[in-house]
């Protein structure tokens, strides 16, 4: 629950059968609270606009606007909503679009409800990402791949794919030219750039926390100050960011 009431959830899916059983069981929970449904990405942006959701959970493949378009929409209105994108395969293509056009996470269709019910709270309060190593995998599979052409999704979507440092196989050790330093890391602390590091890899606070011999409050402190810094909407675009500018590169390791 929000320091304000019940977290406020959007369900975006052009199935009404799908928002039906997604209603049953978010509504089955006293700090959850369903304040609206959407069929299409259109209706979906102006629901937002209308209802102020804390939590959106959107489907990619609809009618009028597909949930990509409408995740990127949502993002660039100032929204402080949190976007789940809804996939079939956790190394969709899809997923990794809606992850690079602003999604906090994204989960299976078919995910248990108790995890529905948890990925909902814990991207609401904004403290970590679901699946983080789910979420590695996927980037260091797309980005590893983006100059062999796997991911025509995000590239179609994005009007001119991947930023540059990916082209021409970017896996081999060696390889390409890395992307331009972002000028904004400057900006960081040499424990903040730690900090991001291990964002990256998928760490939770507490294991960060670990790794350093900080709290997790110091940890959460440092991460509020990245995202600021950065100009990031929360912690999985860190871990975008991290990835699309050459901060971390994809390991040969296969996923």
């Amino acid at each position: 629950m929000l320091d304000n009431g019940p977290v406020r959830v959007l369900l975006v899916d052009d199935q009404p059968l799908l928002r039906m059983g997604f209603r049953l069981i978010l509504e089955g929970e006293d700090d959850l609270c369903i304040v609206g449904e959407a069929s299409n990405g259109a209706e979906a942006v102006r629901h937002v606009r209308e209802l102020a959701p804390d939590v959106v959970l959107m489907d990619v493949r609809m009618p009028v606007l597909d949930g990509i378009e409408a995740t990127r929409a949502i993002a660039a209105s100032g929204s402080e909503a949190k976007i789940i994108i809804l996939t079939t395969f956790d190394l969709d293509e899809y997923a990794f679009a809606g992850l690079r056009a602003g999604a906090s996470a994204f989960l299976l269709k078919d995910v248990a409800p108790a995890d529905l019910i948890s990925a909902v709270r814990v991207v609401a309060s904004g403290d970590a990402v679901v699946a983080p190593r789910v979420t590695q995998r996927l980037l260091e599979t797309y980005v590893r791949g983006a100059g062999a052409g796997m991911d025509p999704a995000a590239t179609d979507r994005d009007g001119g794919g991947q930023r540059a440092g990916a082209d021409d196989g970017g896996q081999l050790a060696g390889s390409p030219a890395r992307p331009a330093r972002d000028p904004l890391l400057e900006d960081l602390t040499p424990r903040e750039n730690e900090m991001l590091g291990a964002m990256a890899e998928g760490l939770s606070n507490a294991e960060i926390a670990h790794r350093y011999f900080l709290s997790e409050a110091t940890v959460k402190t440092h991460v509020r100050r990245i995202l600021t810094k950065l100009h990031l909407r929360d912690r999985v675009q860190a871990v975008v960011y991290a990835y699309e500018t050459g901060l971390v590169v994809p390991s040969n390791a296969d996923y």
